[in-house]
Order: C-alpha cells, then structure tokens, then sequence
C-alpha cells in the first residue's frame, strides 16, 4: 500500500524539492533556491519538512516561527497529488508542530501570480487578512 510520510527535510533531498518547486511554479528569477535552503538550514529549527510517497517527494513547507507567529513558504504539492487530500493533510502536521512549539497563529503569504491556491487555503479554514504585505531585499540573491 502507498503511504505518505512527512519527515525532516535533509540535505540529501535538495535536488528533488528544488524540482518540485520548478513543478509547482515556486521558484522565481530573483530568489536562488539552493540560497533559501541554505538559509533556512543554519535555524536548525527542524521546520523544514518534506513528504514522501513510496520514497519520492511529493511536497514541501519551510515553516518559521519567530515567538510571536508562524509563518509558512514553499508549501508545494506536486499537482499529480493535489486535490487528493495530502495539502490537507500536510497543513494539520505543519499546525501540529506549530501548535508544539507554542504558535498561537500562523501567516501564510501567496503572491498574487499564485492566487488559484486562494480556494484550498479556504477549505481548510484560513481566512483572508486585512494587511498589507511590505518587503524589501536586504541581501541580493544574483
């Protein structure tokens, strides 16, 4: 029987979450993805997780937490997996370890080229925010 598993993201698993999000259409001309991981690895916060389905993987989250909120990037499903119940899946375990560490909310920002993802975060009873979004790049990727 195939089974899902969501485990810690490892160094060994970087080119096929780095395909995925290709796959999911994540990866954009100003962000290096290798930079993110290599980032997101020095936390040490053990909120980088994968899933797996017979030993492929098949989603991604980078998942922070910095005492006041949660906030989640990179969620990707591969779209052979999407509207099979594993986006579901995944956010309850991604809640779970959020809720674990003492996160009283979670964040989650969509770019707006990416709004069809607007529906599942609904189903799953996230709710638009009345705020606005400000950034600016600090240390250049390119």
């Amino acid at each position: 029987m195939n089974k899902y598993n969501i485990t810690i993201f490892e160094d060994k698993h970087r080119t096929q979450v780095i395909d995925l999000w290709k796959k999911c259409n994540l990866i954009k001309s100003w962000n290096d993805p290798n930079k993110d991981i290599d980032r997101k690895l020095k936390v040490n916060d053990n909120l980088f997780l994968i899933v797996e389905f017979n030993k492929v993987i098949i989603g991604s989250a980078m998942i922070g937490y910095d005492g006041h909120r949660g906030s989640l990037y990179y969620l990707a499903v591969d779209p052979k997996h999407q509207r099979k119940g594993v986006g579901e899946m995944f956010m309850k375990e991604i809640e779970k370890r959020l809720i674990e560490v003492g996160c009283p909310k979670i964040n989650i920002f969509i770019r707006n080229s990416n709004i069809e993802v607007k529906e599942f975060y609904q189903s799953i009873d996230y709710e638009e925010q009345d705020c606005l979004v400000y950034g600016k790049r600090l240390i250049p990727d390119l």
